[in-house]
């Protein structure tokens, strides 16, 4: 039985239409990214207040914050980032979301990710030890042009950091749109550290998001071996299919339902139970 979650903030601005929507797709848990237009780090403690509340309203959990950390320059000043980081893990306690969600830092245009390398992971080892004292586990989405943007650079984070406290998404859209085959060029090196899902697929002419299933993500694949491996996660929907915002992109319910049904289509025809 697989968990489905989703980034439910491209469902609408509003959280309870967020939610409502969610519930009614049959959603027990939720991505918190953003509420009423605004960062979930930056709600004030009355708003996290209210989002625990519409969450318990609608029988709804967080699965993970899908944080922005890391997702600024690598040129960029750290502590205040660090900070902001701490932040991350106490919201994830209020809201009891087991994972956060995080990335690798921007790596200014023209230079060689590799030659950075050094910085990087003195930062996500110090974003890692942040949660040491935590309940919650922090996953690293592979971005665009961030220095975990292809499969041997995720690799490198994961392994040389070395925490129990830092895993790896999948995200198989992100992967195409870098040029990169998910399963046939990443799967067998990061599966081991793979804790968590995000589902969205790309065009791999032109970096188009699409429904799962209907891009060169290699979903079906994918979603083959993990079963095969016995994965038990979270499978998060992030459609990107609207307009783009500072968050991702404002699907709106139908994209979403879409979204929903693109995914689950494979998973039934897969044999796969879904919650």
């Amino acid at each position: 039985m697989w968990t489905l979650s989703g980034f439910i903030d491209e469902i609408s601005d509003d959280f309870s239409e967020q939610c409502k929507v969610a519930a009614g797709l049959g959603l027990r848990y939720v991505e918190v990214r953003s509420a009423w237009g605004t960062n979930i780090l930056d709600l004030d403690d009355s708003q996290l207040a209210t989002v625990q509340e519409t969450l318990a309203e609608h029988g709804l959990k967080a699965s993970s914050i899908g944080s922005p950390i890391g997702k600024i320059s690598i040129d960029d000043e750290f502590p205040p980032h660090l900070e902001r980081m701490r932040h991350a893990v106490d919201v994830a306690k209020t809201l009891e979301a087991p994972y956060i969600r995080l990335f690798s830092f921007f790596i200014p245009e023209g230079t060689d990710p590799d030659s950075r390398r050094d910085e990087v992971l003195t930062r996500m080892s110090a974003l890692a030890e942040a949660a040491a004292d935590a309940d919650v586990i922090l996953v690293h989405e592979n971005e665009k042009e961030i220095y975990g943007d292809i499969p041997r650079r995720c690799l490198d984070i994961v392994t040389s950091v070395s925490s129990p406290k830092l895993q790896l998404a999948w995200d198989p859209a992100n992967f195409v749109q870098v040029g990169v085959r998910p399963f046939t060029d990443g799967y067998a090196m990061l599966r081991p550290h793979v804790g968590y899902i995000q589902i969205k697929d790309a065009l791999l002419a032109d970096g188009t998001v699409v429904v799962a299933g209907a891009g060169d993500g290699e979903v079906p694949e994918t979603v083959r071996a993990l079963r095969a491996d016995g994965f038990d996660g979270f499978f998060s929907l992030e459609p990107h299919l609207g307009e783009y915002t500072a968050y991702g992109a404002l699907s709106g319910p139908e994209l979403f339902t879409k979204a929903w049904k693109g995914f689950t289509d494979i998973l039934s025809s897969e044999g796969i139970q879904y919650t």
